[in-house]
């Protein structure tokens, strides 16, 4: 077995690796490492789960200690490119623990928090900077960073960069960057368009690919159950219910298609007396990171998700995976099920599909090579998916509130505060009356 003391890594990293406890590099890393020490430009097809994260900067860290210059104000020495926050941060995260013996800067910019902050962040430079497009275009334009400075980039999760619509952004980028850079390139698929866009920033690169995509299929025990899309919340009910009275289920991840079927999902759980949390881009920040800690913790052992959200996060832990909702493109569910297979390790994933879903269940099993076991609905269904129905308790009606659209708008109408109609005049932009009830009001002062 390859060790990690023979890929030629410094003594600062090799202190950091011995106290996150790391054994063997995984493949990517053992292809990746000597590469970038090298100084090559590197084009990797791998996807989350892989350890790509320590392939990229365990060697960019010790590339920023040889080369032993300080950041200046206003800009940063390693640039790396996230598609989400949560990615970003987490990221950063690890770049921070890698790095604590080569005593080097780490900092996050990324959409969802305060501007302000991101630009104190980089006022005095820094060493490793890991963004999410839009910020870091937003800080540029601003004039509160320049990547003039720019040593290594890494583009992480390109391909969905692109299917968040970032390619614009990524191009104006690669602009500001200095010509004279290493630049690191992965992406899970490699579709044409990737292949075009990773031309844009790379030289001569060296290729890498681990686990092609049906690989995270093998390590992960599939089952779809066939039920018709209103009876999924109940059926997902029942699975919860059972999976954590049997100590089965650990943590489950539910993905769902749209951030508004997040939260119903979440609103209905909560009905049936089941605790859980969503995740999706309309939450804040700190939402985002409470539920994820949450999580991550066991205070919470249900999260709800969209693929945006989930994709990247590394969370160790999670038994299974329910897919709510199928989605429709192949490769995506690949990335939902791989959650539960981390690093090598197994899981269960389940997936509820409907007739309209057929379509993309054929098309999973065509990607993957695999045909998913059918488990047949629980006996009894029905009946007892309708007294889920009858049973749930809606929040609003627990606390004593009218729910909407029960009938509480008398109720409503009472308690609302009536505040007096405005006695003043209506008066245009160039202080003429505006309207006829505003001209007598005028005219009678």
């Amino acid at each position: 077995m390859i060790e990690f003391s023979t890929l030629g890594l410094s003594e600062p990293i090799m202190q950091a690796l011995a106290l996150k406890d790391y054994g063997q590099p995984t493949p990517i890393q053992a292809q990746a490492i000597p590469l970038v020490l090298k100084g090559r430009d590197l084009l990797g097809i791998a996807q989350t789960g892989t350890g790509k994260t320590a392939a990229f900067m365990l060697p960019s860290i010790d590339r920023l200690i040889l080369s032993n210059k300080r950041p200046q104000p206003r800009t940063c020495r390693m640039l790396v490119l996230a598609p989400t926050r949560e990615l970003a941060g987490q990221i950063a995260e690890n770049a921070k623990a890698y790095s604590r013996f080569a005593h080097l800067s780490v900092a996050t910019v990324f959409g969802g928090t305060s501007i302000n902050k991101n630009k104190n962040d980089v006022a005095r430079g820094v060493d490793v900077l890991v963004a999410t497009p839009g910020r870091l275009l937003d800080l540029i334009e601003q004039g509160f960073l320049t990547l003039r400075n720019v040593e290594v980039l890494v583009l992480d999760e390109a391909d969905q960069m692109l299917d968040l619509g970032f390619i614009h952004a990524l191009k104006a980028i690669v602009k500001l960057l200095p010509s004279k850079r290493q630049t690191l390139f992965f992406s899970a698929t490699m579709p044409k368009t990737i292949k075009e866009l990773a031309d844009r920033f790379l030289t001569d690169p060296a290729e890498v690919a681990v686990t092609p995509a049906a690989s995270t299929a093998e390590r992960v025990e599939q089952f779809v159950t066939f039920v018709n899309t209103q009876e999924k919340q109940a059926l997902l009910t029942i699975a919860l219910r059972e999976g954590f009275e049997t100590h089965k289920m650990d943590r489950v991840l539910v993905f769902t298609r749209t951030k508004h079927g997040a939260d119903r999902v979440v609103r209905l759980l909560a009905g049936n007396g089941i605790a859980s949390n969503a995740i999706h881009g309309n939450k804040s920040q700190p939402q985002r990171e409470r539920a994820l800690g949450q999580f991550r913790s066991g205070e919470v052992k249900i999260l709800i998700a969209t693929d945006v959200a989930a994709r990247g996060i590394d969370i160790p832990g999670v038994s299974h995976v329910i897919n709510f909702e199928l989605p429709n493109v192949p490769e995506q569910y690949v990335h939902r099920i791989g959650r539960t297979a981390r690093a090598g390790a197994g899981g269960m994933a389940i997936a509820f599909c409907a007739d309209d879903e057929r379509a993309y269940l054929k098309g999973i099993e065509k990607l993957t090579k695999q045909k998913v076991e059918v488990v047949p609905l629980p006996e009894g269904f029905l009946a007892e998916a309708e007294r889920i129905k009858n049973s749930r308790v809606m929040p609003a009606q627990a606390s004593g509130h009218a729910a909407r659209g029960s009938g509480g708008g008398e109720e409503r109408e009472r308690n609302r505060v009536k505040r007096p109609k405005s006695r003043r005049p209506n008066f245009g932009h160039k202080g003429v009356p505006k309207s006829n009830r505003a001209k007598r009001r005028a005219s009678g002062r």
